[in-house]
């Protein structure tokens, strides 16, 4: 299993859950975030006032998924969080050594 974080833009956000339920996702969880990367935040003039945006607002999805899934949802959020932009994000995939459902105590792949 693996589980999956990709932050993105948060206007793309529906695009990217539309090309994961047609995966097969079922589940997705989904965290307002701020940060930069290479963007490095912006500048932008507030009554007349120019001050500096540090942090930029994204999303933080994540996913646990089969091993077998992996590089299909990582290509369906790659083409559906796509602008071709500076700050589209980045993907982060890591290994899940076991995953227990609470409620019934469904493990590991039945869990999901």
């Amino acid at each position: 299993m693996k589980i999956v974080m990709a932050v993105i833009k948060p206007f793309k956000l529906d695009e990217v859950r539309e090309a994961l339920t047609g995966l097969g996702v079922q589940g997705v969880t989904v965290t307002e975030v701020k940060g930069y990367g290479r963007q490095k935040g912006h500048t932008e003039i507030y009554r007349g006032a120019e001050y500096a945006v540090s942090f930029l607002p994204k999303l933080k999805l994540e996913l646990v998924i089969d091993d077998d899934l992996t590089d299909k949802v990582i290509e369906a959020i790659t083409v559906a969080a796509k602008t071709g932009q500076i700050g589209d994000g980045k993907i982060f995939v890591y290994s899940i050594d076991h995953a227990v459902r609470i409620r019934t105590g469904e493990t590991d792949s039945a869990a999901l």
